[in-house]
């Protein structure tokens, strides 16, 4: 592996103990389609295999969430999954030549690289395929880069974590994971997902001894602060009333609504003019962000029936784990990842003569 194939994997272990697995990455996104790779480590008496999955996902009516399409998935063990990726190699290096013929592919490593007729926005998306970590892009910063080449490897970097923390909140979904512990981990990593008011969060999360905070988070505009707090996503959020004909938060939410009040006084006491040992975390008529629950099989009636209730509260909103995930998507779109082109390449894809195809 030379320099400029040095990259980041995270691996951690599943639910069921067995394997393990790593970030999922997006091979390939339009507006109505989305091709996932989970790579997952297996223990073995020789070592560890790595199994990969190519999850398809597509974006169904109202409320446009992402459903899985199982017969459009593929699983490949350890021996395939090396097959893929010697195949990939070979034939990308044959897709960057310009005509017909037979070709030899001979790996190769080079002390420096020549661009030749390679563009720099294309040399930049290769690299962000490569890196996966900030702390490359700050390292690569005293090279001798342009100042526009800069900036736009630091934002496409910046982007493609994005891409992948909305992939891993959705692998934990669907996962059926329901430790608070992991949310609040993503949700602290985060933050921006709860909307472009907010980009960071405060490090601070005790106000008093006894009262401890999910997320503190200041707004870009003011510098004001915010809180969140978080369950389990298992837990039920609305229930209802068959006499009365309307929906009502579940004891779980009505526990949170009343625990967050509290917060929000005791928020708002301590920290009016700033925390004793954090003057900049300033809390003037703060708000509460209540995160709980799944809600991606709900009706258009009970998503109302929820916003109806949020708009009769005072300075705190409920919301779902799945209307977090898509907060993100949605903040992912407005950022222009939509990605036109590759939908313009993915759909020509469809337009191939079968009888150009020699295997079907």
């Amino acid at each position: 592996m030379n320099d400029s194939e040095i990259g980041s994997v995270s691996r951690r272990p599943a639910k069921s103990g067995r394997v393990s697995y790593g970030d999922p990455v997006i091979l390939n996104e339009t507006s109505k389609s989305r091709i996932v790779f989970i790579p997952f480590f297996v223990p073995r008496s020789y070592g560890t295999d790595l199994a990969i999955k190519l999850q398809t996902y597509r974006k169904a009516e109202p409320p446009f969430d992402w459903h899985l399409v199982d017969e459009k998935s593929v699983s490949l063990g350890e021996q395939s999954s090396r097959k893929l990726l010697k195949a990939l190699s070979e034939h990308l290096a044959v897709a960057n030549e310009p005509g017909d013929g037979e070709y030899v592919v001979i790996p190769v490593s080079e002390d420096a690289a020549n661009l030749g007729r390679h563009e720099p926005r294309e040399v930049v998306k290769a690299l962000t395929r490569a890196l996966a970590s900030p702390e490359i892009v700050k390292h690569v910063a005293g090279a001798n880069l342009g100042d526009q080449l800069l900036e736009a490897l630091q934002g496409a970097v910046k982007l493609n974590e994005m891409r992948t923390a909305v992939s891993r909140l959705r692998l934990l979904l669907d996962s059926g994971e329901v430790r608070e512990q992991a949310y609040q981990e993503w949700c602290e990593s985060h933050s921006w997902a709860f909307g472009n008011a907010y980009v960071l969060r405060d490090d601070v999360r005790e106000v008093t001894p006894g009262d401890h905070l999910d997320l503190i988070l200041p707004s870009v505009v003011s510098g004001l602060r915010d809180i969140v707090e978080l369950k389990r996503p298992n837990m039920p959020v609305l229930m209802y009333d068959d006499a009365h004909r309307n929906h009502y938060f579940s004891q779980d939410v009505s526990k949170a609504i009343g625990q967050c009040h509290r917060y929000l006084d005791v928020f708002k006491e301590e920290a009016l003019k700033g925390l004793r040992d954090h003057p900049e975390v300033i809390a003037y008529h703060p708000r509460a962000i209540i995160v709980v629950g799944r809600s991606n099989d709900w009706t258009e009636p009970i998503q109302r029936s929820l916003h109806g209730l949020n708009s009769r509260l005072h300075n705190i909103t409920v919301m779902t784990y799945d209307h977090l995930l898509s907060q993100g998507e949605r903040l992912l779109s407005m950022l222009g990842t939509s990605q036109s082109s590759e939908e313009e390449e993915y759909e020509e894809l469809h337009e191939i003569d079968p009888d150009d195809l020699p295997f079907v």
